[in-house]
């Protein structure tokens, strides 16, 4: 399956909806044979995709879920009700959508056909509903096919993607506001005011209710055993880590409330078991091995590496390692200063298959922007700074700063290259 992709992997990325709209006439429009939930922003969509999945699984529908990237393996991108599609059905769906290209058109870029897969697998296995995630932006998204979501969710805007989407927040929330329908409900979480200016004007335009969201806030069940939230009034188990998920769950709840006024039998115990079921791989995880315990977190852009670092001060912790790769393209020196205070220690990986930033460059900046670092050091793989980190019990040691170097890690696991 991997020498399929990689045929498509060569047309980079091309915003615009001419191809796949195409693609998907010549296929029966799979798409319009369900209803969708479509989930764009610039942080928190894997948590509400993940948290509306399994409330909806619960409550008895069949789910289709999307999402992007992965972290290991394509397969990732599709599920139905938390399973993923299998290599052998993902690469006979993609074939499919291979023969619907004509001979004389420009390819479909990865990520297109990939969508396109989405959309025809779903619609193969009937689901009852799917939930859509964006893959950048929104406007020109692949996945901005469809005139009537049941409800378009925006988590956050924050600066991202800058070379696609715009400089400023305005510009990447117009963006973002693009998967804003007419007359479909929008659930919407807390924005910049330049960004909530922008999704109330585009609502107003589209005649479109909008749900404007606050957190939910933390409460003590009566064992004190699991984290539990609360959001008007309903209490709910809350198992993944940090304060955004106070947001993050809001949102879904809010979500599946308008699904509830539509019609959708949602019970509060399938939401109560859907909420305690979710999972969401590489977000604030602690992965515990025999000889050390290690948090990891994506962190790959700025108001995601504050989140991180909002959830270590919580901890307490006395010393904290940082084991770090990015890509050349993101916004490095905000991130660092986002994480990284006097004390700290830094281990710095390239990542591996992507175009990364040179840890020895990375490694001059995050000096220049904290001086005061105990330790800053890079090294050639992941294996050998995580040997070093694990070696001292003193410290807290985080992996973080790219879902692909995530993805690597967990590579790394699976083949016991790491113990």
């Amino acid at each position: 399956m991997e020498n399929f992709l990689q045929k498509y992997q060569q047309f980079g990325i091309h915003l615009g909806l001419e191809r796949i709209q195409q693609l998907l006439e010549r296929l029966g429009n799979p798409h319009l044979n369900f209803p969708i939930i479509h989930v764009a922003g610039t942080n928190g969509k894997g948590s509400v995709c993940a948290y509306l999945s399994s409330i909806l699984s619960q409550a008895g529908y069949r789910v289709g879920r999307y999402i992007s990237p992965h972290l290991v393996d394509w397969t990732e991108r599709l599920s139905i009700n938390q399973q993923p599609i299998s290599q052998s059905d993902f690469l006979q769906v993609l074939q499919q959508v291979e023969k619907a290209i004509l001979p004389d058109e420009f390819p479909p870029t990865l990520f297109e056909m990939v969508t396109v897969a989405a959309w025809l697998y779903f619609a193969q296995q009937k689901v009852d509903i799917a939930v859509i995630e964006v893959g950048l932006g929104g406007r020109l998204d692949a996945t901005n096919v469809c005139d009537h979501p049941l409800v378009s969710v925006i988590t956050s805007i924050s600066l991202d993607h800058q070379e696609y989407l715009g400089s400023t927040i305005a510009e990447i929330a117009f963006e973002k506001a693009g998967i804003i329908k007419p007359k479909s409900p929008i659930v919407v979480g807390i924005l910049p005011p330049d960004a909530q200016q922008v999704i109330q004007q585009r609502a107003t335009e589209f005649n479109s209710p909008v749900t404007w969201v606050k957190p939910a806030v933390w409460a003590k069940n009566q064992n004190n055993i699991q984290q539990t939230a609360n959001y008007q009034g309903l209490e709910y188990p809350l198992p993944l880590f940090g304060e955004i998920q106070l947001i993050n769950s809001a949102i879904a709840i809010a979500t599946i409330q308008i699904l509830r006024h539509q019609g959708w039998q949602i019970s509060e115990n399938a939401l109560s078991q859907g909420m305690e079921k979710a999972q969401w791989s590489g977000r604030l995880q602690w992965i515990n091995r025999q000889n050390y315990r290690l948090l990891i977190d994506g962190a790959h852009n700025p108001a995601a590496a504050i989140a991180l670092r909002q959830y270590v001060d919580s901890l307490e912790v006395s010393s904290i390692s940082w084991v770090m790769g990015m890509l050349s393209t993101k916004d490095h020196t905000n991130i660092f200063k986002a994480l990284l205070r006097p004390g700290d220690q830094l281990y710095l990986v390239p990542i591996p298959n992507h175009p990364y930033a040179e840890p020895e460059q990375l490694a001059i900046l995050a000096k220049s922007l904290c001086p005061n670092l105990n330790h800053c050091q890079t090294y050639p793989t992941l294996i050998p700074a995580l040997e070093a980190v694990i070696k001292d019990k003193n410290t807290l040691p985080v992996l973080c700063g790219s879902l692909y170097l995530l993805g690597d890690f967990f590579q790394l696991l699976e083949t016991n290259s790491i113990i």
